[in-house]
């Protein structure tokens, strides 16, 4: 097989010299164009597999002369990878050249190994528009990978475990949007999990969990006597998960001070821990999640759009429970299996009766609230056949038991109030145990802390 063509488009000579070097080193065949015009009949010519596009060839140095060709790059060749490159970046340019369609922007002087794996990942992520797309089964994601975490047969899931399956062979930033419950965590782990990457560490960080005055302390380590605490040098997040996955969750309620932070390691791939000159360099494969609505937090000021850019390079939209309520059967039975193997209760099943009732219900919270549900059922009741009364009787006190009619008057209590109320009344419920309120609240006990504070609440 014929090595793939790279056109490299870039007036400086030396430059096209170094990228050519490199890209033939690593197994390609590079072409080089020294001004737009030249390159954008070589990209009709010769039909690359990705190009290096420089953003300036003349004294200006505003970047518009890269973006214009990048426009009838995508006009001509939609499907084409295009990785920008530039000794004058900036935000706001990186940022118009992402929604301008490019792969990647990447600064000089550039990172041979960075560039490299950045090449790499567009390719693999470029579509083949001469085959007609088909939809694999269950059974054939099943051979190919390893899904066996991850329940479900509704086409709507399927499709999301084809994509799952693509991506992971890749290091593109995957950004996993959804509602709570929804099942974000275990998607990322299958990402991890059929990758490359496999055998290296995946570490998973709650960014909602980090108080923000820890936040570089958790994330990028620290020297002994870097602040007060600190007693004894720190590893930080980021270099726990080198030549790994990071997961990180919640990313939609990190702070605009830490989003600076963060966007720095995710560009570079290099930070200085706490009370440290040294540079740290890592290869780390990054998976986010939020349950947050980011276009409206870009629109609001509450989250910046070139961090945006740069965890979103493959979105993955996970749907509510309500909308795969035929997996809900499938997913009671794994449960079930589950509980019959930790309490050695062999016999216990469920009844086709309840689990048509059990479809029915709308799980405001997808499928952590299911598999609560499940499992209080079988504690609870004791009994080996579960039918529709039973976790019906387990439903007392839950979201899906209240309705409209329980929610107070719209305007005689703000959300804040709301919160507080229910945190007071989790506490005197569960005998005011931290464990079993944070968990009975969807909250990490480290969260369940911070509003306690906030209200005032004695623990």
């Amino acid at each position: 097989m014929p090595p793939v063509k790279i056109l490299v488009i870039d007036d400086d000579e030396a430059v096209c010299v170094s990228l050519d070097l490199l890209l033939r080193k690593a197994g390609y065949l590079g072409l080089t164009a020294h001004n737009p015009e030249d390159g954008l009949e070589q990209v009709l010519k010769q039909e690359p597999g990705a190009v290096i596009l420089d953003m300036n060839f003349s004294m200006d140095t505003s970047g518009q002369e890269g973006l214009e060709l990048l426009r009838q790059i995508r006009r001509k060749r939609p499907h084409l990878p295009v990785i920008l490159i530039t000794a004058w970046g900036s935000i706001p340019l990186a940022v118009e050249g992402m929604k301008a369609g490019a792969s990647d922007f990447i600064n000089k002087p550039w990172n041979n190994e960075h560039l490299l794996r950045s090449l790499q990942t567009a390719l693999k992520l470029t579509p083949v528009t001469d085959q007609s797309p088909k939809v694999l089964s269950r059974q054939q994601l099943n051979r190919d990978y390893n899904f066996e975490k991850l329940i479900g047969e509704t086409p709507a899931f399927l499709q999301i475990l084809e994509t799952i399956g693509k991506v992971s062979a890749t290091d593109a930033s995957v950004l996993l949007c959804g509602e709570s419950g929804t099942g974000k965590e275990l998607i990322a782990e299958a990402l991890h999990n059929n990758s490359p990457r496999r055998n290296c560490p995946f570490i998973k960080v709650n960014l909602n969990a980090i108080p923000a005055t820890l936040f570089e302390s958790e994330m990028f380590g620290h020297k002994r006597g870097a602040f007060t605490d600190a007693k004894a040098d720190r590893i930080g997040r980021f270099q726990l998960a080198h030549k790994g996955s990071i997961f990180l969750d919640e990313i939609g309620d990190l702070s605009l001070a830490n989003q600076v932070k963060m966007l720095r390691v995710l560009q570079e791939q290099s930070f200085e821990p706490l009370g440290s000159t040294q540079t740290l360099r890592v290869n780390v494969r990054v998976i986010s999640a939020t349950n947050k609505k980011l276009h409206e937090r870009i629109a609001q000021g509450a989250f910046r759009e070139d961090l945006y850019y740069r965890i979103n390079l493959i979105t993955i939209q996970l749907p509510a429970l309500r909308e795969r309520a035929d997996d809900i059967p499938l997913l009671v039975r794994h449960f079930i299996g589950n509980i019959k193997t930790i309490y050695q209760r062999e016999e216990l099943s469920v009844t086709t009766r309840a689990l048509k009732w059990l479809k029915d219900l709308p799980w405001q919270g997808n499928i952590r609230e299911l598999k609560n549900l499940v499992e209080r059922t079988v504690l609870i009741t004791q009994k080996d056949v579960l039918d529709q009364e039973d976790f019906n009787d387990q439903l007392q006190g839950t979201a899906l038991r209240g309705s409209s009619s329980h929610l107070p008057p719209v305007g005689s209590m703000t959300i804040e109030e709301m919160e507080e109320k229910m945190i007071r009344k989790a506490l005197d419920f569960h005998a005011r145990n931290i464990s079993k309120v944070a968990k009975s609240l969807g909250l990490s006990r480290a969260a369940l802390y911070r509003r306690l504070e906030k209200y005032g609440i004695p623990v």
